[in-house]
């Protein structure tokens, strides 16, 4: 149980500093400049991120077994399908990056592009649904510590960035996030903004997951 109560408690430092420098970036971008800020910011990030990583990457299968969910091949097809979907919006993500997202500086109107329309996260929602699809097959205590880390950071990360930008932000921005929605696909406007997604993109995102999957078991069994 050490290893999983170290993980549980660098998800915690990782996640303190990540919201606490948001919320201190205009004085910190006054000191420090817009790339000074972005510096430290990823440096700290960086600095939480990796040792967890290596933490957990050190004590995989440890600790009781919570669960062992008799998933069948239709189930981990499920999984393999939706893994397909969560890097279609990692990639979206990247590509179009986020004005909901720290360090975004925008002029004026906001156009609502791609995935904007299906989730105004799609980073951190493909991040989360990631961690949230490892959890039925992975119920070690320190398994379940590190995987659910990534969907509970995802969500209570990108409100804290939401109430954020909305009391710092201009009318543009919240014009634009009004068109926007939080969960993916949780609303009407939500699944109609599947139409301005392009086809490249889920195509890259089923390609990813592929190559992924066949290396896991070279690099992780």
């Amino acid at each position: 149980m050490k290893a999983t109560l170290v993980i549980l408690v660098l998800w915690i430092l990782f996640a303190a500093t990540h919201m606490t420098l948001s919320s201190l970036r205009p004085r910190l971008v006054a000191a420090l400049g817009q790339r000074g800020f972005l510096s430290v910011y990823s440096v700290v990030a960086f600095a939480t991120f990796v040792p967890l990583v290596a933490v957990y990457l050190r004590n995989r299968h440890q600790g009781p077994l919570l669960w062992a969910l008799p998933l069948g091949d239709a189930g981990l097809w499920g999984i393999y399908a939706l893994q397909a979907v969560a890097w279609t919006l990692v990639l979206g993500g990247l590509v179009v990056p986020s004005p909901a997202s720290v360090g975004h500086v925008h002029a004026g109107w906001i156009p609502v592009q791609g995935l904007h329309r299906v989730t105004r996260h799609a980073l951190f929602m493909g991040t989360g649904l990631f961690g949230a699809l490892h959890l039925p097959v992975t119920g070690f205590a320190s398994d379940v510590a590190f995987w659910a880390g990534l969907p509970l950071f995802a969500g209570v990360g990108c409100r804290h960035q939401d109430r954020r930008k909305l009391a710092t932000e201009d009318d543009a921005f919240r014009a634009w996030f009004a068109e926007t929605s939080f969960v993916p696909l949780a609303s009407a406007r939500s699944w109609r903004g599947l139409r301005g997604v392009p086809l490249w993109l889920p195509v890259a995102g089923v390609a990813l997951a592929t190559l992924l999957r066949w290396l896991h078991g070279p690099l992780f069994h």
